[in-house]
């Protein structure tokens, strides 16, 4: 019987998988050298997303291993490529110096970096959060918890699906964590698009959570932070801190606080909202966003805290108006806003700064960066002390300049210091006498060795004599071959070249000791000064995370006065009426895209719970129905962020909740056709409404039959307006003209449409709205706009008139009498494939009528069926 061979693994291959098993699922960037490898299936993964050759390495007697790798220098540029492609990275470090021991390298994980849980500027996006998120399941509802650990904000929450799926949506964290055992109710809560990954279930426990969170805060509870009661929430907290753990990210000093997100302190909006309003993405490629309007912020903080305001407008008529305040003051006193504006463009990313402190990752010129930020925030604080505005004062009692820490660093650091801390000069003269006098041997020894070069090749007669160095023989002088013959008896040959010798003396090589020695002093000496630097500078975490808070919250504020003056929008009156009234407004974004010279069509909106409730708005394809609809939700949400609007006045009572229902897309990779999405959005919707939400419904059942569609569209508006108490402000936008008769049976429904002028066979969109519906709906004409063949638009017209004239039908005046009607339709409730105007058709229904069925033997039946094959000619 044959043996089977046995391979023999390599000690360094023995030490790869060895570390490689605590990670299976991460790919190991082993580092060899000046080398990071990978091996196996990790090298397939790395040479495929990083575009890296991959080749195969000897593992033993008869055996080979692929691999792949890449200059450790290069870290920076391949490591944000693989954790941008969704994969974990395990970056394993040699732990001891080579030349030290003569066995094999000692090696360990020293960090585990994944989509969520990075503090890489190459990985980040300076104006996004790279948010963590953790969910836990209970019967009752749902916890969640975000972590952003390049910023340390610290999130908690929880409530029903719905409001978790919300969360997601606004957050949109780089990666959920997820107890393995409810990996089926993900997509409940709308992670299906994320990034998961899933912890043992013993993570997610109670008691065990209460101890982490504690032990980190340093606290007795967690009644401080105001999330004692939120028993899910604090299990999905404690599970992020876990995963830190397994992470290898210990050093979490800066994650100083925990804060929980209020529910009843936000409007509710939910991920079809986001998604349908563009707020900061949209399906088209290229296209602009509500965020790429408003952000107009100088930090990268500020960029990031613009999204959070975005995705969380406010519900408190107070706090709102604080912040419109601001954006007026700023309006009005313009050299205050630019004098701000200087100051801010001195500041960099501080947020992610003084989380690099508590890491223990900044490099000397980010600590420069930082001293410049803090130089920055005396003239900021004097500006807003100086202004009339009691919000930006407020903001100024908040700032603290950190004086001492930002003069001890001017003292101890160079003006320039380099990225490298190992280049060296870091440290400035007269901060250490030690080092003075070190870096004095140091270069003083240099100079030494250029007179010591001169004065031997004086004495020898040697013109062409240098004094050199490298790593394998130190110093040495070099002697071309030509004057070999003068070099001195007590010279000690080292090496031969091809036309020169180098040799050493006793006075180089006493020499050589006192300047390499130097360097090496100065190197450790300059890295313990430094370090000493950043511990005192790690005191200052959570007063210079306050600073970046405060002034992220001043740079928005700025960005909403630049854009208002900009883009002539005006101050809206908050209150807490049940009115939304909308003097020529226009939509932010549209606008802004328009070809020159032409201007933006601006309309009135008036929704109150008394008399106009509900609009239901008709016209034609193309005519501006959809723009008119989005434009009112995206003033409503800007003036509760604290932005002014694009509208001549406004007054906003507060709205809780915004709902859409635009446009119509099936969602095939759930299995579900447009009506079916439709109708979840819509269900949502009418599950969810309350007093004072903002209801938009764009083509509300087009996704099924007509009749359908008029039937489920009257039945919600119905329902909508018949709700006792809630009475939500609603725009109806519709193709169905048969509900423009519902205004004669609901008093709080009227009838607008948005106007277009026929000029012949031509029609204009003139986008304006007007009262009492419209009975036309052009769909042909947006056809012939659209460029479609004039063969087919003719023939269109004739299909009209014949489905028209057979149904019954004038297509100019349709009419629905009563909500009886649309309850019970007359005629066929689908259209008839023999109304089309075709020969083939025609000749196939008269074989059928004139059939006598019921007399039919089966063989006959199947020479019915033949002949009328035969002549559909198939």
């Amino acid at each position: 019987m044959a043996q089977t061979k046995k391979y023999v693994e390599t000690p360094l291959m023995k030490q790869y998988y060895t570390i490689k098993a605590k990670h299976p699922d991460a790919i190991l960037l082993f580092r060899v050298g000046d080398f990071y490898e990978t091996f196996g299936e990790d090298a397939i993964k790395a040479a495929s997303i990083l575009g890296i050759t991959l080749t195969k390495r000897a593992n033993g007697a008869a055996s080979f291993v692929e691999l792949a790798g890449f200059p450790h220098h290069s870290l920076d540029l391949y490591l944000p490529k693989l954790v941008r492609a969704g994969q974990r990275v395990a970056i394993c470090e040699q732990l001891e110096d080579p030349k030290t021991t003569k066995k094999i390298v000692k090696r360990g994980i020293t960090e585990l970096v994944t989509p969520g849980v990075s503090i890489d500027d190459n990985v980040l996006n300076h104006k996004e959060n790279n948010f963590l998120a953790s969910i836990f399941f209970t019967k009752q509802n749902i916890g969640v918890a975000f972590l952003d650990i390049s910023t340390g904000e610290f999130l908690v929450a929880e409530g029903e699906k719905s409001y978790i799926d919300k969360l997601i949506s606004s957050f949109r964290p780089k990666e959920i964590l997820f107890p393995k055992d409810a990996k089926n109710l993900l997509s409940s809560v709308g992670a299906d698009p994320f990034y998961t990954y899933g912890l043992d279930e013993w993570i997610y426990n109670y008691d065990n959570s209460i101890e982490k969170l504690t032990k980190h805060f340093h606290t007795n509870n967690l009644k401080g932070f105001g999330i004692d009661t939120l028993h899910a929430g604090i299990v999905s907290a404690g599970a992020i801190l876990y995963y830190l753990d397994l992470t290898q990210h210990h050093q979490i000093k800066h994650i100083s606080s925990i804060s929980r997100i209020e529910e009843d302190k936000y409007v509710w909006l939910d991920k079809f909202t986001i998604h349908n309003l563009e707020l900061f993405g949209s399906l088209h490629e290229g296209a602009t966003t509500l965020i790429k309007i408003l952000d107009q912020t100088i930090t990268p903080m500020g960029a990031r805290m613009m999204r959070r305001w975005v995705a969380l407008p406010l519900k408190n008529v107070n706090a709102i108006n604080n912040r419109l305040e601001v954006v007026s003051a700023m309006s009005d006193q313009e050299n205050l806003r630019d004098q701000i504006d200087y100051e801010l463009r001195k500041i960099s990313d501080l947020e992610r700064i003084i989380s690099k402190v508590a890491v223990g990752r900044i490099n000397p010129r980010e600590v420069a960066q930082l001293k410049d930020a803090l130089l920055a925030i005396e003239p900021i604080i004097a500006y807003c002390k100086a202004s009339n505005n009691q919000t930006l004062q407020s903001y100024a009692d908040q700032l603290n300049p950190c004086t001492a820490i930002r003069e001890r660093i001017e003292a101890e650091l160079v003006n320039e210091p380099p990225v490298l801390l190992h280049k060296g000069n870091v440290i400035a003269d007269g901060v250490s006498d030690e080092l003075d006098e070190l870096r004095s041997i140091a270069f003083s020894g240099k100079d030494y060795l250029k007179r010591l070069q001169q004065r031997e090749s004086e004495a020898t007669g040697i013109p062409s004599l240098k004094i050199g160095f490298n790593n394998v023989f130190g110093y040495y002088i070099e002697v071309r071959n030509t004057h070999k013959d003068k070099v001195p008896e007590n010279w000690i040959r080292k090496q031969t070249l091809v036309s020169a010798e180098r040799y050493i003396t006793e006075e180089l090589k006493e020499y050589e000791s006192k300047i390499l020695g130097a360097e090496e002093k100065i190197a450790a000496l300059e890295l313990s000064l430094y370090n000493k630097l950043i511990c005192a500078l790690s005191e200052y975490i959570q007063a210079i995370q306050l600073n970046a808070n405060v002034l992220s919250c001043i740079d928005c504020l700025s960005s909403f006065a630049k854009i208002s003056e900009k883009n002539e929008y005006n101050c809206p009156n908050i209150n807490d009426s049940l009115i939304i009234d909308i003097k020529q407004g226009r939509h932010p974004v549209i606008e802004q895209q328009l070809p020159i010279g032409e201007s933006y069509i601006a309309n009135d909106i008036l929704l109150d719970n008394n008399s106009q409730q509900i609009m239901m708005i008709t016209g034609p394809n193309m005519s501006g129905k959809s723009a008119l609809l989005r434009q009112t939700a995206l003033i409503t949400l800007m003036a509760q962020i604290g932005c002014f609007v694009p509208a001549q006045k406004a007054e906003i009572g507060i709205v809780d909740k915004i709902f859409t229902r635009v446009g119509a897309s099936d969602n095939i990779s759930m299995g579900e056709s447009t009506f079916m999405v439709e109708m979840n959005e819509a269900a949502s919707i009418l599950n969810n409404i309350s007093q004072r939400s903002l209801i938009l419904f764009d083509e509300l059942g087009r996704g099924t039959s007509t009749y359908d569609g008029i039937s489920i569209a009257w039945s919600i508006v119905e329902y909508i307006h018949q709700m006792k108490d809630i009475k939500a402000k609603t725009l109806f936008a519709t193709h169905y003209h048969e509900l423009n008769e519902m205004e004669n049976d609901f008093e709080r429904i009227k009838n607008y449409n948005v106007s277009i002028k026929e000029s012949g066979n031509q029609i204009i969109f003139l986008r304006k709205l007007e009262r009492g519906g419209s009975n036309h709906s052009f769909g042909i004409h947006v056809a012939k706009l659209a460029g479609m063949p004039k063969s087919v638009v003719n023939r269109a017209n004739n299909i009209l008139e014949q489905l028209e004239s057979k149904s019954g039908h004038n297509h100019q005046n349709k009419e629905i009498k009563s909500a009886q009607t649309i309850a019970k339709p007359e005629g066929d409730y689908q259209l008839s494939i023999f109304q089309l105007d075709d020969p083939v058709l025609e000749q196939i229904r008269e074989e059928i009528k004139n059939t006598d069925i019921n007399n039919l033997t089966p063989m006959e039946a199947l020479n019915k069926l033949d002949e009328i094959k035969k002549i559909s000619g198939l």
